[in-house]
């Protein structure tokens, strides 16, 4: 009889035994591993701050979904759910005007888990509440590693049907027309080049990207002038805007040789943001559904040049 392989046995741990504080610990460690909630969520999650004041209270996490810009509210508990904790989440919701809403807990009354499925059916397709158990194991002796687990999430599928069944007139159509391009779009990137984005889809006319740059993304976009890629700085912060985009200007002639083409450089004058932009001389309408391979195939080989590019400038300015 062949021998057997040594097999270790998954232990449980007590949330409590990692992070004894939730604001102390707990807190503090998901803002700097925002890429285990990342992951679970299927997000490109930027966790902004900590304590965020709404009226008289304060709210564990604020941030924003990288690929589509929207709001992204987090509220923790070491606890088992409670009602206390599901009023601080519709309060925060009501002073924030979030798109996502993340509770996270030890565990979920069924009552909670009810409530959170209640929400995301009666709420519209623009707003999305999840239920997040954490969980924290290890093997033998090992560090312990998280394991959180999705409990309640909105039905998107669901939502969608409702959405486009129950909208009339082109403006209905053309957005879900965007969700379908977009998912089959980023299905494909996430299969050949997951390290891009964790995003899913989007209902705008753009989704983006991470670029590996801090403050920009890489944005794909149906413009009136036709499909696009651009770098596009959106720190907060227009100054920083304007440095990254002038530290990239400065090394014109070696971005736009790994491009491939010639690029649009628009500081945005009195805006926050600037762009480095690539306009499609092919594609010009996201309702052309027999471009969409030939549209993808021309999105991805966009952003490959453009991170071919920024690491040459990055290389350059090392040099």
């Amino acid at each position: 009889m062949a021998a057997q392989p040594p097999l270790g046995r998954l232990e449980v741990v007590r949330p409590r035994d990692v992070w004894p504080h939730e604001a102390l610990d707990f807190t503090p460690w998901l803002l700097a591993n925002v890429d285990v909630l990342s992951d679970l969520l299927g997000m490109d999650l930027v966790l902004e701050r900590a304590e965020h004041p709404v009226g008289d209270f304060s709210l564990d996490l604020i941030g924003y979904d990288q690929s589509t810009n929207d709001v992204v509210i987090v509220e923790n508990q070491l606890e088992i759910s409670d009602h206390t904790h599901l009023g601080q989440i519709l309060t925060y919701a009501a002073g924030t005007a979030p798109t996502t809403i993340v509770w996270i807990a030890t565990g979920f009354r069924p009552e909670h888990r009810a409530a959170i499925d209640w929400l995301n059916e009666r709420t519209d397709d623009h707003t999305r509440f999840f239920g997040v158990q954490i969980e924290v194991v290890r093997i033998g002796a090992s560090e312990p590693a998280p394991a959180f687990r999705l409990v309640a999430q909105p039905n998107d599928w669901e939502k969608t049907v409702r959405k486009t069944t129950a909208a009339a007139g082109d403006v209905s159509t053309r957005t879900a027309t965007y969700r379908r391009f977009w998912e089959a779009l980023l299905d494909r990137i996430r299969a050949e080049h997951p390290g891009w984005t964790r995003g899913r889809t989007s209902d705008q006319s753009w989704v983006n990207t991470m670029s590996g740059m801090p403050g920009a993304v890489l944005s794909m976009a149906f413009r009136r002038d036709g499909l696009v890629m651009q770098l596009y700085f959106e720190d907060r912060d227009a100054n920083a805007n304007t440095e990254r985009f002038e530290a990239i200007r400065s090394h014109q002639c070696e971005f736009e040789e790994h491009l491939g083409a010639s690029a649009i450089w628009d500081d945005m004058p009195g805006r926050k943001a600037c762009r480095i932009v690539v306009v499609s001389d092919q594609f010009k309408d996201v309702a052309d559904e027999d471009q969409w391979p030939a549209m993808f195939e021309w999105l991805i080989q966009q952003q490959l040049r453009f991170r071919a590019a920024l690491n040459a400038v990055a290389a350059a300015s090392v040099n």
